[in-house]
């Protein structure tokens, strides 16, 4: 005759099953989560001024260097100058941000506390696209913007975020103590 099961056996089975069912119903919450999303998300695209200066720096040294192996072989210089050459119009245009962006912030977020910034000396700003103006200690629907296909907007406890997703101006207007205050934002 068999023995019955020991009640440890019983118990060893018991949690078996248990933790099995609890590592299942972990699984089918994780891969429902990702579902759960409306549309992707993805960053907002934004060119990085010190990469610009580096790739100038590194195009002129090869334009020296062209015309030194030019006399030696008639085959080394063909080949010099067709790398040259496609790396010339990529710091011409990297160039010209690269000096945009000196003057301007680029594309940082730029908080503004209200109760401790005098807004009458506060004319403009320069943000490069994907720079977000941070102004604290508003009430909704307060700061207008003029052009609201360039930014992207939002409100959250006293906080008002302008996201500049397209190159342009905008002129922002916040209100305090009666007084309306422009400040223009050039987005590169």
């Amino acid at each position: 005759m068999a023995e019955p099961p020991r009640r440890d056996e019983v118990r060893a089975k018991h949690q078996a099953r248990g933790s099995r069912a609890a590592a299942l119903a972990a699984l089918a919450v994780l891969g429902a989560v990702p579902g759960c999303a409306d549309r992707p998300v993805s960053p907002l695209p934004v060119r990085p001024p010190t990469p610009a200066a580096t790739t100038v720096g590194a195009a002129a040294p090869p334009t020296t260097a062209g015309p030194a192996p030019a006399p030696s072989t008639a085959a080394p210089p063909t080949r010099s100058p067709a790398p040259t050459r496609s790396r010339t119009p990529r710091p011409t245009p990297s160039s010209a941000s690269a000096a945009l962006p000196g003057a301007c912030l680029g594309a940082v977020r730029y908080d503004l506390v209200l109760a401790e910034t005098e807004l009458a000396l506060l004319k403009s700003l320069c943000l490069a696209t994907g720079g977000v103006l941070r102004i604290r200690g508003i009430g909704p629907g307060q700061v207008t913007v003029d052009r609201e296909d360039l930014v992207s907007r939002s409100y959250e406890a006293g906080v008002v975020d302008i996201r500049f997703v397209r190159a342009g101006t905008v002129v922002v207007t916040i209100p305090q103590e009666g007084r309306a205050y422009p400040i223009t934002v050039v987005v590169v």
